[in-house]
């Protein structure tokens, strides 16, 4: 038996390690918070989040320039380096804790329908807080950001920034055309494997699927999750970019700095500068060249309309004088949003208790060797890229993503997820509490397109008051047509050999407020989609990106803001649609590709 001494020295020893490395031989590399900052630099960068931290690491590569970076958040959780505890840091205070508004046609099911929005407040920003998986989208997407008008923004211009950010570590993916070594991100699959991950691949093949690599050259299939881990931990775009760069003189990275305002001279419109608190203190900064706004798509439009950039009457109703109207500013919000807390049952000891993670050998081998429970990435073992009944058949363009977790909403005793999702006390008591800590999987899906669009908008002109986030979730019927197929490929792909071989089966008590639905029909499918009701934090659009001839533009394919001279927004609130997947590989592409933009401007 291993001591409680024994278990706190190897722990401590490894998560020193994991946060605080580059390289096994860097111990000391940790990010220095700026005290000394200057009253000018030449970019001044809002957000360290997946996009902000990475044109850090690049415009400081010029010696000439200075840089300042800033946060709200502070530095990276330790707790939140273990692949498998990643969705633990979403009830601290490294979580910004956004909700959205009541919605009508989601999350009823949770307390006063509102969904939860979770947004990483730290270094790296979401890349710290989120589930890691490492996933680039369809080609399609970005050829169609192009033919509409986004020239330099199809895939055979974005592929070469993926590459550059990537150090992959599978031999057999690593220098192909579509993966490369060397980067700075490092990019891997989990050391640990369970039985119910196998059987969830083998029934994708079963049902007639590739088991390939969704970020090569075909995307529909089924596959091992690729995630942002290194070394059997988080790689966090603070980690992969940020470290290697904290010793350069011309970046400053100021943490617990809260942008409170972007400087604008309303006569000239340009971008003079930014406005933020730090301890208490009102610091007024001047940019010479460019204010680069990378905080998000909630944030990003928050911070403009706060400037007085957005909507004239909402700004003026709001008590903010308009500087510039431009009314598309918070538009064009769009996200996944699935079904989650499916429960399937199994017959066999292979799911994810917390009674089997956190225990003294499983806890002694993660510090030790890794190859345990823990490294498996947030806790999504596998993903599949499918087509419903209403994709081309003939395309490689899937049109329904599933996330597959060898444990469920029950596994952890209703500790965390249960909280997470927002489950209210009617709905946990009546379905999930009466098999508690059982053998399960879950599978989340979703539709990869939704067409709903929804809003951010000011509560108040208060910076420290959270926006009114209303996505609008499913108001198109197509979005709830084809999730509910999702539903239907997730529930067959559970009747495969492969699943019945582990006695599975769905956990059949009727949900909590469809019991009036005929059980398995699409009218008890869309009842329980409305209710339990998912976002995977994929926001984007609300500063969309588009031609001079596109109306709803924002930004230009450049990404500088149209009407306001030296201002640059690079985050997911450009993408003018989701790419088929998760979004941090995209916003760490956008990153790269902003930072050449820039340099191609003023170098």
């Amino acid at each position: 038996m291993y001591s409680a001494t024994q278990i706190g020295l190897a722990l401590a020893s490894v998560f020193s390690w994991i946060l605080f490395s580059d390289t096994p031989n860097d111990p000391e590399g940790y990010v220095q918070d700026a005290s000394n900052i200057r009253t000018e630099y030449d970019f001044v960068i809002i957000g360290a989040g997946s996009a902000g931290a990475v044109i850090a690491n690049r415009l400081s590569e010029i010696a000439d320039w200075n840089i300042l970076l800033l946060e709200a958040g502070g530095d990276e959780s330790m707790s939140g380096q273990i692949p498998a505890n990643a969705f633990g840091l979403q009830l601290t205070n490294v979580n910004w804790h956004y909700e959205t508004q009541p919605q009508t046609n989601a999350c009823q099911g949770s307390l006063n329908k509102r969904c939860n929005i979770p947004r990483g407040k730290m270094l790296g920003g979401s890349s710290s807080i989120n589930s890691m998986l490492y996933v680039r989208g369809n080609k399609r997407d970005y050829d169609k950001w192009e033919t509409d008008g986004n020239t330099g923004w199809g895939y055979d211009d974005v592929l070469p920034y993926f590459l550059k950010s990537e150090d992959n570590q599978n031999p057999y993916l690593a220098g192909s055309k579509y993966h490369s070594k060397g980067g700075l991100l490092t990019v891997g699959e989990s050391e640990f494997r369970t039985p119910l991950g196998t059987a969830f691949v083998q029934g994708g093949v079963e049902m007639g699927y590739e088991h390939r690599d969704y970020n090569g050259e075909n995307q529909t299939g089924f596959a091992f999750s690729q995630g942002t881990v290194r070394r059997g931990s988080r790689c966090s775009t603070s980690k992969a970019f940020l470290r290697p760069a904290r010793n350069r003189k011309n970046l400053h990275i100021s943490m617990h700095s809260r942008v409170t305002k972007i400087i604008i001279d309303p006569t000239t419109k340009a971008a003079k500068g930014v406005r933020f608190e730090k301890n208490g203190q009102i610091y007024q900064v001047r940019a010479t060249k460019e204010v680069v706004l990378s905080a998000g798509a909630i944030a990003s439009p928050q911070i403009l309309m706060l400037s007085g950039v957005g909507p004239a009457a909402h700004l003026t109703e709001k008590g903010i004088t308009p500087i510039l109207d431009q009314p598309n500013v918070g538009k064009n919000l769009n996200d996944h949003v699935g079904l989650i807390g499916m429960v399937f049952l199994i017959d066999k000891p292979y799911s994810l208790l917390t009674t089997r993670l956190i225990n003294a050998p499983t806890l002694v081998s993660y510090a030790l060797f890794r190859g345990t429970p823990l490294s498996i990435i947030s806790g999504v073992e596998a993903l599949a890229f499918v087509k419903s009944k209403y994709a081309d058949v003939d395309d490689d363009w899937p049109d329904v993503q599933l996330h597959f977790g060898p444990g469920s909403d029950i596994s952890d005793d209703g500790a965390v997820n249960r909280r997470i999702h927002g489950y209210t006390d009617e709905v946990w008591n009546a379905y999930y509490k009466p098999i508690l800590n059982r053998d399960s999987f879950t599978i989340l899906p979703l539709f990869l397109r939704p067409k709903s669009r929804g809003t951010i908008l000011l509560n108040s002109k208060d910076p420290y008051d959270k926006p009114l986030i209303d996505p609008n979730y499913f108001s198109d019927p197509d979005d709830l047509k084809i999730t509910v197929e999702s539903v239907k490929i997730a529930l067959a792909l559970t009747k495969t050999d492969a699943f019945k071989e582990l006695g599975s089966r769905l956990h059949d008590t009727p949900f909590p407020g469809c019991e009036n639905q005929p059980l398995w029909t699409d009218a008890y499918w869309e009842c329980w989609i409305k209710s339990s009701s998912f976002t995977l934090g994929h926001s984007v659009g609300t500063c969309k990106m588009g031609p001079d001839s596109d109306p709803t533009a924002v930004v230009t394919p450049q990404l500088k803001f149209r009407g306001i001279k030296n201002l640059r927004v690079a985050d997911t609130s450009i993408m003018p649609s989701l790419p088929s997947g998760n979004t941090n590989a995209p916003t760490i592409m956008v990153g790269e590709k902003a930072s050449d933009l820039i340099k191609k401007t003023w170098l």
